[in-house]
């Protein structure tokens, strides 16, 4: 499918917004497809050294060795780092911590969706320990690195399904396999049911996260590290396999027709990445949801909203800490 989708917008955003990254150091989670396997190839393209950090397995050395290919010239460094285990998570930071003295960018991409109600090694439910608390533990761990950077990003990954409901403490609890259940088929087919609440409630905390990192930093009067949020789209990609797979969704979803590339769906995460322009909060994406130009948007109320952001807060650190500035 991807294949069969033309890419309109991944150069006239790198024309328009593009900048030298050299000397720069960028992470990125989730780059083995995808988004973040093609934000990976275009910061490294502008000179950025782009720290790689997915789940040890054959698809990251596959992927590892294509970005290779595609930057012959490009500086990749590849760091294990499973989100579904926090001390993983907290090894990988150790380990880049020991490498790099400064980080310029980090891109909270990697996310899981609609599948079924399971818990982590850690008794998270698989959705929120992936998509949302291993983010915010990364970026609480690596942030001395961050904010030594002369202007540093901090972008991360919602989606569409941001929209719905506000968010619920339980969700952030060690409650995974308790948590609704699998739903029906036809509730998997209309994308409703626990599956798709669960994917809901994450995309939802990434967009809070967002906004609270943003307001906690302008508290601690910190104004060289930048909280940007950025969603997709609708983009083929091997997270509509994974969840058709484990039977959140028809693989043949007649909605997948109005799906971008894998490229244009990077374009929100890339302009966050590298837009000299960017302001703090600022949020890039389709203005028309599914798919465009990834255009500045209008966070809507529910990102803003003090109890969302307090729940995601308060859920994450009860989880993996403090977040300390």
């Amino acid at each position: 499918m991807t294949n069969q989708i033309q890419t309109q917008h991944l150069q006239d955003v790198i024309k328009n917004h593009g900048q030298d990254m050299t000397n720069k150091v960028a992470a990125i989670t989730g780059t083995t497809s995808g988004t973040g396997f093609v934000c990976a190839r275009e910061l490294a393209k502008m000179g950025a050294t782009v720290i790689l950090l997915n789940r040890k397995s054959e698809r990251s050395q596959n992927a590892l060795k294509q970005l290779q290919e595609s930057v012959p010239d490009g500086k990749f460094d590849a760091v294990e780092c499973d989100l579904q285990n926090f001390d993983s998570v907290r090894s990988a930071v150790e380990t880049i911590k020991f490498k790099y003295e400064v980080v310029d960018v980090l891109v909270n991409n990697a996310g899981v969706m609609a599948l079924k109600d399971g818990a982590t090694a850690d008794g998270y439910d698989v959705q929120m320990q992936t998509n949302v608390i291993s983010h915010f533990l990364i970026t609480k761990e690596l942030f001395p690195l961050l904010e030594k950077s002369e202007e540093a990003r901090i972008v991360n990954h919602s989606s569409m399904a941001r929209l719905g409901g506000p968010l619920a403490s339980d969700y952030f609890e060690p409650k995974g396999g308790n948590l609704g259940g699998d739903g029906t088929e036809e509730e998997n087919l209309r994308f409703q049911g626990p599956r798709w609440e669960r994917y809901h409630q994450t995309k939802l905390a990434n967009a809070t996260f967002t906004y609270g990192l943003k307001k906690k930093l302008e508290e601690a009067d910190i104004t060289n590290v930048i909280p940007l949020l950025a969603h997709p789209g609708l983009a083929a990609t091997n997270l509509q396999l994974t969840t058709a797979s484990d039977g959140g969704m028809d693989a043949n979803a007649e909605f997948m027709n109005q799906a971008q590339s894998p490229e244009d769906g990077a374009t929100g995460i890339i302009r966050a990445s590298i837009d000299l322009d960017a302001k703090p909060g600022n949020f890039y994406g389709p203005s028309a949801g599914w798919s465009g130009y990834p255009d500045l948007l209008t966070p809507e109320e529910l990102l803003l909203d003090d109890t969302n952001i307090n729940i995601n807060w308060k859920g994450c650190e009860k989880a993996v800490g403090a977040f300390s500035f």
